[in-house]
């Protein structure tokens, strides 16, 4: 098994990340060279796998592919995006207030305040 028996689902995966993927960090070309990385280790781990496993993954902080037994001799192929934002989950800083409902009753005056 080599990198090339996966080529349609990489190549997939490139028209997609080039489409609708925007990653300052890793431009097409780069994606598609770390994409050949991943499934050559993800092959290496499916091919080393434990008795009992099913799958052979391999990620890094953009991607994950995963390789799963079929039917087949040929294992299935997941690529996935690990999409993120840079703005999800961060924390108010603390110069910012969280408003709570209620806490604008009596006047506008806050909890506590006279």
């Amino acid at each position: 098994m080599t990198v090339d028996d996966f080529k349609p689902e990489m190549e997939e995966a490139v028209r997609a990340y080039d489409r609708f993927v925007v990653c300052l960090e890793r431009p097409t070309p780069d994606f598609e060279r770390a994409l050949r990385s991943l499934v050559s280790r993800a092959i290496q781990a499916y091919q080393n796998r434990g008795p009992g496993m099913r799958h052979g993954i391999a990620l890094d902080k953009h991607v994950t592919v995963i390789l799963s037994v079929s039917d087949t001799d040929r294992p299935l192929c997941g690529i996935y995006f690990n999409l993120h934002s840079p703005y999800h989950g961060k924390p108010l800083p603390k110069t910012v207030k969280e408003i709570r409902p209620g806490a604008a009753e009596g006047g506008g005056a806050g909890e506590g305040e006279p």
